[in-house]
């Protein structure tokens, strides 16, 4: 089998987070919008863990030519640890990466019919991910990136970030 500096896996069950999936959003002023979620693993997943683990060292070992000729020592990019990085109990007990795409992913439900309307797809949401991992050497940044490919919704979940269902603060 051949090496390749991009290598691409679904996801087991995760969560999202900051779901930006229907609209581009810049990071900041100036800046390329990009869509974009935070998926946030269980640490019991331990399939997921491993092979997002995997993809990220296999695209380590292939990429020397990218960074020019050797890999860094210290790379950006993999998994982070939600109880050591954030102060926000949807993150507890999981670990977390970051994926984004300058092109819209395609967000599908448990049928795999394309989900249109954007209330139906939000931050706290369960479902699976596919994100391809391939590095990045840009003005003196160096790491492995994760790319947003396609996500499917399996299941509601509370709403991250203070908001409410219209529906249930109206039931009587």
């Amino acid at each position: 089998m051949s090496q390749t500096t991009k290598a691409k896996i679904v996801t087991g069950k995760v969560r999202f987070s900051y779901a930006n999936v229907f609209s581009p959003k810049a990071a900041q002023e100036g800046a390329t919008p990009k869509y974009s979620v935070s998926i946030i693993i269980p640490k019991s997943d331990t399939k997921t863990i491993a092979d997002i683990n995997k993809a990220f060292e296999e695209v380590k070992a292939a990429s020397a030519a990218v960074f020019g000729g050797t890999v860094p020592k210290l790379l950006k990019g993999g998994l982070r640890d939600g109880d050591a990085e954030k102060d926000d109990a949807a993150y507890a007990d999981s670990y977390f990466i970051n994926a984004n795409s300058v092109n819209k992913p395609g967000v599908v439900d448990n049928d795999l019919n394309p989900i249109i309307d954007p209330s139906e797809f939000y931050s706290g949401c369960f479902g699976r991910a596919s994100i391809t991992f391939y590095p990045y050497n840009s003005n003196g940044s160096k790491g492995i990136a994760c790319g947003l490919n396609n996500i499917q919704k399996t299941e509601d979940g509370d709403q991250l970030g203070g908001g409410s269902n219209a529906a249930a603060d109206f039931a009587v």
